[in-house]
């Protein structure tokens, strides 16, 4: 049996948790507030505990960094309202796990029993202010459990390996890292892999001496230099020559480099990020990257889901890029936009809905966004894959059937992208392979 303490200023909702707790057999402490848990805290001992993280004294993350001794045991922290910032937050100040409320009861129970399985992590200091226009959106688990691997990855300085498809936000991720790190305060400094001449490339990374080449009529810092005591971002690290591979291979094993003509070494303090729209491993068995690059780089790997497999998040992104577009007072989208939105196949991911959402507000004349605003059918049709397996949601019914619609076709697309692995398609979607079992065993229910 173990000690479970609860804090949560909603005393039917903490009620309701302390009987499922109770129902498994733990002893539970109640507080209602982050003070009352803090005192509860040092005059008990506790295995876990789970915390709101708002409440009207101070919030859950104050109970995270304020408790000397959280660190020692698993924190599952609940919120009802989710977001990319307060999730990576929660996750690298030492929290086990982020929860939305409602909590379904199984949900509750099986991340408990993980976490008095496996202990918590250990808290760090607090993050400096989100950039709105650097924030990762996105509410569905998918996402969810991107947050959390941004949260516990910004606690170390290890090397991360961003994989994902062309636009779906790799540079969003290396910046909340850095941001969320330790090195916040020291440059972040991004590089376009793929966007510069293989015959400049080193220079680039690396800087020259002067005399290096014809036209190097002064000394050069480096992109490595430039981003000494912070973070380099290697964008489409897959499109590098392989003579540049070895280079920063050597870098990150010896952590100093040499300037393009030059004859003395120079160290470097940075944090390299990769990323890579590639299949790295199919590029290495063609000979085009080297094997010994890839496992330095994978060291955490954090894979971004594409548009397409997470439709959920389509209008939370869409609002979001027209609150920036707008300031004070954005524009709204109509049920047939919507609509459009949500059919779409997304090829160019979130950066392809951006634009269209820039298009869209420069075209509409009113504050809200039509159908016609948006020209999504003419610039690019749905597919016939795409539009088969599109949402067929009621948008005059209930809410719960509309979710249930978006749910459907996210585990199809999962199984299919999987090949049917459910163990690839549960990966995918962020949940665990008995959460998809189940949600496969309804969906058989409610065909029967």
């Amino acid at each position: 049996m173990a000690r479970i303490l609860i804090v949560d200023d909603d005393a039917a909702f903490r009620g309701s948790l302390a009987e499922t707790v109770s129902d498994l057999g733990h002893d539970v402490l109640e507080a209602g507030s982050t003070a009352a848990g803090l005192k509860l805290l040092a005059a008990h001992a506790v295995d876990a505990a789970i915390i709101d993280l708002r409440m009207p004294d101070e919030d859950g993350l104050a109970f995270l960094q304020r408790a000397p001794a959280i660190a020692a045991i698993p924190c599952i922290m609940l919120t009802a309202y989710a977001s990319g910032d307060n999730t990576i937050e929660a996750i690298r100040l030492g929290a086990f796990d982020h929860l939305t409320k409602p909590v379904p009861r199984a949900a509750l129970v099986e991340t408990l029993e993980r976490a008095l399985r496996q202990g918590a992590s250990t808290p760090a200091a607090a993050s400096p202010a989100t950039e709105e226009r650097n924030q990762l959106v996105g509410e569905s688990e998918a996402m969810r459990q991107v947050f959390k691997q941004i949260g516990r990855a910004a606690t170390s300085d290890a090397t991360v390996l961003v994989l994902g498809e062309t636009g779906t936000g790799k540079e969003l991720v290396a910046r909340a890292l850095h941001r969320n790190g330790a090195r916040a305060a020291r440059p972040f400094v991004a590089v376009n892999c793929a966007a510069i001449p293989a015959e400049l490339i080193e220079s680039e990374l690396f800087g020259h001496v002067k005399g290096a080449f014809s036209g190097a009529t002064s000394p050069r810092l480096g992109r490595f230099q430039e981003a000494d005591g912070g973070t380099l971002f290697l964008d489409e690290i897959g499109d590098m020559e392989l003579a540049t591979q070895a280079k920063i291979l050597r870098v990150l094993q010896e952590r100093e480099l040499t300037p393009v003509g030059g004859n003395q070494s120079v160290r470097v303090d940075v944090r390299v990020i990769a990323a890579t729209h590639r299949d790295l491993q199919h590029e290495i068995t063609q000979g085009r990257f080297r094997e010994d690059l890839w496992y330095r780089l994978q060291v955490l790997t954090i894979m971004v889901p594409a548009l397409r497999e997470r439709p959920g998040d389509i209008l939370t992104i869409a609002e979001h890029f027209l609150r920036q577009l707008g300031g004070d007072a954005p524009k709204r989208i109509s049920p047939a936009a919507a609509r459009l939105l949500l059919q779409h196949a997304w090829p160019g991911n979130v950066r392809e809905l951006r634009n269209t959402m820039e298009r869209a507000a420069v075209m509409s004349h009113g504050l809200c966004i039509e159908a016609e605003d948006i020209g999504l059918s003419a610039r690019h049709p749905v597919g016939a894959a795409s539009a088969a397996s599109a949402p067929a949601i009621d948008w005059d019914g209930p809410l719960a059937a509309a979710l249930a619609e978006v749910e459907r076709v996210m585990i199809e697309r999962a199984l299919q992208g999987a090949a049917g692995n459910r163990a690839e398609a549960a990966r995918r979607l962020g949940i665990s392979r008995q959460q998809l079992y189940r949600r496969l065993e309804e969906a058989g229910k409610s065909h029967d």
